[in-house]
């Protein structure tokens, strides 16, 4: 059989691979034993496609420290499962923070550059800004009023007497520049 042919498995400490016998030695407990522990839900092995009972290296930890519990610390069946309910309740909660912990931290990193970006941008419109050419514009306290066509325009020193006197200076352009000029320098 060639290498590449082989099929590769992981093992992990959760794969269940020891039969109901190897995992009591292993464990120093009596099989018997180990199929009560799984009845009242101490420890729980997978099952293998006939339905005998996997255990992992996990599970013969978790056995050797319901033993210890048992036999040295003199706690009850009850207790011992409360014991393990909590311990594998915190293992999932530091899981749990490792993840968040992780996510926060890529999350720091998104919000770092997204400010970056945003600060550069910035610069770019702040920079656009200084160079457009634009013409400011003041405002007067001068009030403009429209007039119908032919009417008069209102004349005096207000500023709609000044704008009445430049849509008549367009009007009479178009009769001519020279009576325009002569009438500026007469008026």
């Amino acid at each position: 059989m060639k290498g590449d042919d082989v099929m590769q498995f992981e093992l992990s400490d959760d794969t269940p691979v020891y039969v109901i016998s190897v995992a009591a030695q292993l464990s120093g407990l009596h099989p018997q034993t180990l199929r009560a522990y799984d009845r009242l839900g101490l420890v729980s092995p997978g099952r293998a496609a006939g339905g005998g009972r996997r255990y992992s290296l996990r599970h013969i930890l978790a056995l050797r420290e319901v033993q210890r519990l048992s036999q040295v610390e003199g706690v009850n069946l009850s207790g011992i499962k409360r014991i393990l309910e909590l311990e594998n309740s915190e293992q999932r909660n530091r899981v749990l923070l490792a993840e968040m912990s992780a996510e926060i931290t890529q999350l720091r990193a998104e919000l770092e550059s997204t400010r970056a970006v945003a600060a550069r941008l910035a610069g770019l419109l702040r920079s656009r800004n200084r160079n457009s050419q634009l013409v400011p514009v003041r405002r007067s306290d001068t009030s403009v009023t429209a007039q119908p066509p032919g009417r008069p325009q209102p004349t005096g020193g207000t500023g709609a007497g000044v704008l009445g006197r430049a849509a008549q200076l367009k009007r009479e352009l178009g009769r001519g520049g020279a009576q325009l000029k002569e009438e500026q320098n007469n008026g």
